[in-house]
Formats: C-alpha cells, sequence, structure tokens
C-alpha cells in the first residue's frame, strides 16, 4: 500500500471521477445545496402579507408574487433534469446556487418596485427547479453503492424530500421573523440567505460526481425527451397527486394568511411564519416513518397523502369562516402531514419507475406537476371578485376528493417490474 493509501485509505472511483474519502457522505453536501436552495424558494411565503399591507399591493397581486415563480420553475425542472442525466449533476447544481444568489439579490431590491420582485420570484423558481430535480437525483444516487453501503433502497427519496421541507421551513421562518421584528425587513431576509448560499459554491464544486453517461443519444434537444413519462403508473397515480402538494400548501400557509388578517391584527406575520413553519415542520417531521404507509404493491401512500390534504384544506375553509387562528394552525398541521407523505411516497414512485437514464428528467416532470400547484391562491383571488371564497374552496376540496378516487382505480396497477 502506498503512503497516501495508508493516510487516506483506499479511494473508490465513479467512472473517471474519485470519491474522496471524508468524515462526511457526499450525500451530505448535496443534501446541504437541497437546502439553501429550498430556503431561497420559500422565504418569500410569509412576506405575502407584509407586502400587501405595507406596500399595498393588491391581493390578487401579491398571489401573483407567489406564483410567478412557477414560471421559472417548470422550464427549469424539465431542462435541468434531463440535461444532467447527460453532462452529469455538479455543473447544473452549480448554476442552481448561482440562481438562488441572483433571485435573492433581485428581491431585496423589492422596496424599488414590483418588477424587482417579479423577477427575483422567476430566479428563485430556476433554483428551486434545479435543486428538486438535480439535487434530488444527486442525493439519491449518492445514497447508495460505494458512496454509502449503510443507506437502504428508500433512503434517497426521504433523504432528498427532508432537505427540501426543512430548507424552506428555514426561509420561512428566518424571513418571517425579520420581516416582523428585525430592521430592513423588506432587504435583510434576503441577504442573510445570500450569504448562507454563496459557500455552497465550493461545497458542491468539491461534491464527486455520480451521473455523465446517461440520457438519449443525439442532439441535445432530444435530452429533453422523459421516456419514463409516459408510464401509466406515472400518469394515472403520480401525476394525478402531485398538484395537491403545494397546492394545498400555498393554500394552508400562503392564501390562508391574508384571510385571517382581521383576526391576527399586528401579528399577522408572526401567524404567517408560523402557519408555514407548522405545514413543513410536520411535513419533515412525519417523512421519517413514511416508509410505514408507503406500499410496494399499491398507492397505500399516496391514498394516505391526498386524503389528508384534502381534508386539511376543508379545515382552512372552517378556519376562514370562523376567523380563527388556531383552526388555521390545525388546518397546516393536517396538510404537513399530508405534503410528507406524498413527498416520499411520489419520489419512490418516480425511482421505481424511472430508468437509469431519465431519473433526473422523470424527478422533474413530477416536480413541474407538484409545483403547479403553487398558482393555486391566484387563481382563487382573481374567481373571489365574483365568487365566495368559501364556495370556491369547497370546490377545490371536492377535486381532492375525485383525485383520491381517480389514484384508487390504479392503486394497484402499472406497477413497475
Amino acid at each position: 500500500m502506498s503512503t497516501a493509501d495508508a493516510t487516506t485509505g483506499s479511494i473508490p472511483t465513479t467512472g473517471s471521477v474519485a470519491v474522496p474519502s471524508a468524515r462526511v457522505l457526499p450525500w451530505v453536501a448535496v443534501w446541504g445545496a437541497v437546502f439553501v436552495c429550498s430556503w431561497g424558494g420559500n422565504q418569500f411565503s410569509p412576506l405575502l402579507l407584509m407586502y400587501e399591507e405595507r406596500a399595498h399591493y393588491s391581493s390578487v397581486l401579491v398571489n401573483v408574487f407567489l406564483g410567478v415563480y412557477v414560471l421559472g420553475l417548470a422550464p427549469a425542472l424539465l431542462v435541468a433534469g434531463s440535461l444532467s442525466d447527460r453532462h452529469g449533476r455538479r455543473p447544473l447544481m452549480l448554476a442552481g446556487i448561482v440562481s438562488a444568489v441572483v433571485g435573492s439579490g433581485l428581491l431585496a431590491f423589492g422596496p424599488l418596485g414590483a418588477g424587482f420582485l417579479m423577477a427575483g420570484r422567476l430566479f428563485s423558481g430556476i433554483t428551486v427547479g434545479i435543486a428538486m430535480a438535480v439535487g434530488n437525483s444527486w442525493v439519491k444516487e449518492l445514497s447508495q453503492g460505494r458512496f454509502d453501503p449503510a443507506a437502504d433502497a428508500g433512503s434517497g427519496a426521504r433523504r432528498a424530500s427532508l432537505a427540501f421541507t426543512l430548507g424552506s421551513a428555514s426561509g420561512a421562518l428566518v424571513a418571517g421573523l425579520i420581516a416582523q421584528w428585525g430592521p430592513i425587513p423588506e432587504v435583510l431576509p434576503f441577504l442573510v440567505h445570500i450569504c448562507v448560499a454563496i459557500p455552497f459554491a465550493v461545497v458542491v464544486w468539491r461534491t464527486p460526481e455520480t451521473n455523465r453517461t446517461g440520457g438519449l443519444p443525439g442532439p441535445w434537444w432530444k435530452q429533453l425527451a422523459v421516456p419514463s413519462a409516459g408510464h401509466r403508473r406515472f400518469t394515472r397515480v403520480v401525476l394525478v397527486a402531485a398538484p395537491w402538494i403545494f397546492g394545498s400548501a400555498a393554500i394552508g400557509y400562503g392564501y390562508l394568511p391574508t384571510k385571517l388578517a382581521g383576526a391576527t391584527g399586528t401579528w399577522g406575520l408572526v401567524f404567517a411564519t408560523a402557519a408555514t413553519v407548522v405545514a413543513l415542520g410536520v411535513s419533515s417531521a412525519v417523512q421519517p416513518i413514511a416508509a410505514r404507509v408507503t406500499s410496494l404493491v399499491s398507492a397505500r401512500g399516496l391514498l394516505t397523502a391526498v386524503a389528508l390534504m384534502t381534508v386539511g384544506i376543508a379545515v382552512v375553509v372552517v378556519a376562514i369562516q370562523a376567523q380563527s387562528v388556531a383552526i388555521g394552525l390545525v388546518a397546516n398541521v393536517v396538510i404537513g402531514l399530508g405534503i410528507g407523505l406524498a413527498l416520499v411516497s411520489s419520489l419512490l414512485e418516480v425511482q421505481r419507475i424511472a430508468g437509469s437514464r431519465d431519473l433526473a428528467g422523470l424527478t422533474g416532470v413530477f416536480y413541474a406537476a407538484a409545483y403547479a400547484g403553487f398558482l393555486a391562491p391566484a387563481v382563487i383571488a382573481a374567481v373571489a371578485n365574483v365568487v365566495a371564497v368559501p364556495l370556491i374552496l369547497w370546490v377545490v376540496v371536492g377535486l381532492g376528493v375525485v383525485s383520491w378516487a381517480v389514484i384508487l382505480v390504479s392503486s394497484r396497477k402499472h406497477i413497475p417490474a
């Protein structure tokens, strides 16, 4: 054994890339990158009430701010995931960190006008899109084989979803607390995030690559095709459940606080922050035990999740009608349970359906469908000009019941070999 080997131990490799011997497993580094990107995507949510009350933006515009980042997120999910299947995870994830810094920088200029907020949210969407498609796949690949021999088959999905929810909760908590009690609340939360995000460019650069030869052959645009996206299990089970994940989240901790402004008074930002942290905190807490609910022979996990999220939206209606802060928090507990189960169950389904050549691509398609739910508050706010909010939300609850029934029909069908 050489001197180097005696000092550092043997160094396993993946392709031509060495996996450095380290005290911290490689997946932890990518986990942190996904965490910080998710932080940037959700730090805006508890600030909606602030922009509505202090900047005097309309309710519709404020909810457009919440949803506009889907315009950046959906293309990033679809393009970044597929391209990373061919060109590697590292370069795309580095682009995500850069996008996180740019997004928060633009949001920090928010006091100068709504255009900066729109642009900042757009870049925040690109950030989260890359993190979800590329980062989640990278975490999964680093949670197996020579990188982490002790990990079980579901470790990658659990770790990836936990990084997202904890990062989202942390971003909301820090931004909400600063907005309520800190100085320059329209600027400081975003500067804090920039300081947290920049070091992860170095962390990502030093993390071992796992995929350089996947994807489809031929011109680059053919890489955007995701063959497994047409799998019947994906279209009839996963895609049906997906929009409810962030649709229920947006209604629970994005839209609800604006409807309870009269009940919360000067504590509106505290409630908005609490609602976000409760939903995402409960989601994080339930994810480690989600494997007990999920099943290899049915969609039991997603059925349970959609039922919980639908019930949570029903409780939101009750909270609005009763103008009750306590009921609003209960609604977010129920929604959080559903989100946690749905994320883990959906990612496990995706990993079983996707071939080794398009894992990131299919992950991107899933998250694009899931994040479409963030448009719900903007749609509800627009329709609320002619229809009562409780009636709109009861219709949403009815759609949740229909979705649950559709998933039930295919629960035990089209299961991948």
